[in-house]
């Protein structure tokens, strides 16, 4: 595995790299804000599948994080990460500092309209999917993949980020990845670190309230509201401060109005821990 802590190596690195519109020749890019878990190694084993170049980026974004979140205690586990990588097979990995991909002030951004970005997790942390889209927008540039995979446990993330690359015409195709779990359901995340034991103990019971949820819509109980409101007492009476538990469709995120397919998403706090997941219907 080739390391790259510069635009220009890595521009360099793939130049040369056939870029077919389909097939082996693809470059399949995975980013990431490192901290790697077996989740984002899923990704890049599923990259391998659509082409046989593999690039994964490390890079903590400031522009996704809203002053007092937690991005100066943001895990930064470089080396093991490296080893993970390398023993996954990636083939190039883009480890930039933040002077080397933001040299001067980001004043050109991707701004995603406030009825995809506004809302669940926008509502809760403004500004959160400009800064998401406009440092994918940045990496596409350079690496210049013609596909990329992102997770489905960010769901508004990857919704938002299909909707940036169909509008934008790019010429890249982005592959869903499944949610990967832990044996008791919790969705494995970088932020579960942060859990105490007892914590640790109690956070699966946002994945099994969230199938609650999902088996009562398909039996046909479709009082969606009545659903929403229950699931946020459930996780406040043991202890969890909910900011959203919400049926949505999932071409849009917006209420269901008609027998699209569904999801059902989730944001809340354990302690000092915020924990995201969802389930589709």
């Amino acid at each position: 595995m080739q390391i790259h802590q510069s635009i220009a190596t890595i521009r360099e690195a793939l130049s040369g790299t056939p870029a077919a519109l389909s097939g082996a020749g693809r470059i399949v890019f995975v980013p990431t804000m490192g901290n790697l878990h077996a989740g984002h190694i899923a990704l890049m084993q599923q990259a391998r599948a659509h082409g046989n170049v593999v690039v994964a980026s490390i890079f903590v974004n400031r522009l996704q994080f809203r002053p007092g979140e937690d991005f100066e205690k943001y895990p930064r586990t470089f080396a093991a990460d490296c080893e993970k990588l390398l023993a996954a097979g990636v083939d190039h990995l883009f480890a930039p500092s933040e002077a080397e991909l933001y040299p001067e002030p980001q004043q050109y951004v991707i701004e995603p309209p406030a009825k995809h970005a506004s809302i669940l997790e926008g509502e809760f942390r403004p500004g959160h999917f400009c800064g998401v889209a406009t440092v994918v927008m940045k990496l596409f540039a350079i690496i210049q993949p013609q596909a990329a995979l992102f997770g489905k446990k960010d769901f508004q993330q990857f919704m938002v980020l299909s909707a940036m690359v169909r509008e934008f015409a790019l010429p890249i195709e982005i592959i869903p990845g499944e949610t990967v779990r832990a044996a008791d359901g919790l969705a494995l995340s970088s932020r579960n670190g942060f859990l105490s034991a007892t914590e640790r103990a109690e956070a699966p019971r946002l994945f099994h309230l969230l199938q609650r949820v999902a088996t009562t819509i398909r039996a046909g109980n479709l009082d969606y509201t009545k659903h929403e409101a229950a699931a946020k007492a459930e996780l406040q009476d043991s202890g969890w401060i909910p900011d959203y538990v919400a049926v949505r469709k999932r071409i849009d995120l917006q209420s269901p109005t008609d027998r699209s397919p569904l999801v059902v998403l989730a944001a809340a706090r354990l302690g000092n821990t915020r924990l995201i997941d969802n389930i589709e219907i």
